[in-house]
């Protein structure tokens, strides 16, 4: 084989490495991102999930607890703030689970079909996930029929969630 034809396939043989590490890379980050809702409510002076309150507490502490600007975590273009390293390193590794259902939008709201953000001190934990809600009596209806509203705004989240930001 000649040397100019070794240089080529050299050459051709990192260009596949590098892709297929982008690819990857991407394909991740497509993982991740999807994981999470396509539209989460993002505080717009701060970039913040949740205003800055630590997702994770409200399963933890069984309440809502400010995150410290030292423990950031970015996914999606939102930041996410935690009281700890573990309740970071647990929404690193399951974002699904600990970010706001609808992406923090009231699902009382929802199950009407409109977008109205919640609000991170009106909230509640309902089959595993977090539910955020614009004022105390949309948080009242929902606990009266979690049911009822989980699935009219599960049925309703994809029409809702292509009209926002338009």
């Amino acid at each position: 084989m000649t040397a100019a034809r070794q240089q080529r396939k050299s050459r051709l043989a990192l260009a596949a490495s590098v892709g297929l590490v982008l690819a990857a890379c991407i394909g991740q980050q497509a993982v991740a991102q999807a994981a999470l809702d396509d539209r989460t409510v993002v505080n717009a002076r701060t970039g913040l999930g949740l205003s800055g309150f630590d997702p994770v507490a409200y399963f933890t502490d069984n309440k809502p607890k400010i995150g410290l600007p030292e423990m950031e975590f970015s996914q999606g273009g939102v930041v996410w703030r935690f009281a700890n390293e573990g309740n970071r390193a647990a929404f690193a590794e399951n974002p699904e689970v600990y970010a706001p259902r609808f992406g923090g939008y009231d699902p009382v709201a929802i199950a009407r079909g409109t977008s109205v953000p919640g609000h991170p001190l009106f909230w509640t934990v309902a089959g595993g996930r977090l539910y955020l809600f614009y004022n105390d009596a949309a948080r009242q209806a929902f606990i009266a029929d979690p049911g009822r509203y989980i699935e009219t705004a599960e049925r309703k989240w994809p029409e809702v969630a292509r009209g926002i930001g338009r």
